[in-house]
């Protein structure tokens, strides 16, 4: 897994209030791969961090550019929550802590119960019991590259 990654560098957006093992758990497994260029996005859970992070027009903008490239993009627990606001679920299937289920659907993504989600190189899963099945899937995402734009088409009306 470590020689899949190679030469790619994976940014990892957090603000105050993220849960801790969120981090440090997807941030081993991508350490241990030593990434060396922003190919990727990871956004950690926690109540506050994404809560925080939603607010931030910069921060938004930030994840936005990341699905705009068709770079590979991994949320978990709360932080589906940053997606939201950057607009990028719409037409998804995805997963997040239980209580994002409404906020997620009616931002028009498709919520499932599921470990761990990949929709197009989205990875979603729902919390840290999750994290071996999401940084297996997490490490593939990342390491199969660019998915072409990552944002659902716009339907006019």
């Amino acid at each position: 897994m470590k020689s899949m990654l190679n030469g790619k560098k994976v940014a990892i957006l957090v603000a105050d209030g993220f849960e801790q093992v969120e981090l440090t758990g997807p941030r081993k497994a991508l350490e241990q791969a030593r990434a060396d260029e922003f190919d990727a996005l990871l956004l950690p859970g926690g109540v506050a961090n994404p809560d925080q992070l939603r607010t931030i027009p910069r921060a938004v903008q930030f994840v936005k550019a990341f699905f705009d490239a068709g770079k590979p993009v991994a949320a978990i627990c709360h932080g589906p929550w940053t997606l939201i606001d950057a607009d990028v679920v719409r037409g998804r299937t995805v997963t997040s802590w239980p209580s994002l289920k409404t906020d997620l659907t009616n931002a028009g993504a498709k919520w499932v119960d599921q470990e761990v989600v990949v929709d197009n190189g989205l990875v979603t899963s729902r919390k840290p019991a999750d994290i071996p099945a999401f940084n297996r899937r997490m490490l593939e995402q990342f390491a199969e590259g660019r998915h072409g734009r990552l944002t659902a088409p716009v339907h006019a009306a």
